[in-house]
């Protein structure tokens, strides 16, 4: 499900006013300071679907929120220039953060969550995803591990020893993703009652 000011509270606590990647390193300090994170991550969210349109997946399970992903071109990221591995290419919009829920881990959510995103960013014509890795991989940071990006099609465009850049082709993740779909519909169709029952 798209992320709108109307289920933005539905993200974990302090990822609902961390603003990391919405704002410049001055203005998140002062944000950070003043404690108007919350609002800050509502008025980025607010001007980003206004201008630019979705730019959020929130993972339901059982009607309990399990993970979210936030993106957007790098334009509206105003803390991608900061890292050593910039900028990120024109074609493509960078996947800000990805977060499952310790108790929804491993099963198979994240790599649904970035799919989710590809097909969404396919039909509005962008051509990849890139995302800046983080190698050390800590804990309830704003980054995404490098691991996962890896483990979800991601490849190191620019490589670095804390923060190297990866990227997703979108035309190779949809492919591979409707190879696997074609071929769950063929086994699953020659499995079919009428296939079943009918004499040999």
């Amino acid at each position: 499900m798209n992320i709108t000011l109307d289920n933005l509270d539905d993200l974990p606590h302090r990822c609902r006013r961390c603003v990391f990647w919405e704002l410049d390193a001055v203005a998140h300090d002062r944000a950070v300071t003043s404690g108007g994170g919350a609002l800050e991550k509502e008025a980025w969210v607010s001007s980003t679907l206004l201008e630019w349109g979705s730019c959020g997946k929130l993972l339901y399970v059982d009607d309990v929120p399990a993970g979210f992903v936030l993106f957007a071109p790098p334009l509206y990221v105003p803390r991608s220039v900061a890292f050593p591995t910039s900028p990120v290419s024109a074609d493509a919009v960078l996947l800000m953060t990805a977060h499952i829920l310790p108790e929804y881990t491993g099963g198979g959510l994240g790599r649904m969550l970035v799919q989710g995103v590809a097909k969404d960013l396919t039909r509005r014509g962008v051509k990849a995803i890139e995302a800046f890795g983080d190698l050390k991989g800590a804990d309830g940071g704003c980054m995404v591990a490098a691991d996962y990006l890896l483990s979800v099609g991601f490849k190191t465009v620019r490589p670095h020893h804390r923060f190297p850049r990866l990227r997703l082709e979108l035309k190779s993740a949809l492919s591979w993703r409707e190879d696997v779909e074609v071929a769950l519909e063929r086994l699953l169709g020659s499995m079919t009652p009428e296939g079943i029952l009918r004499p040999a």
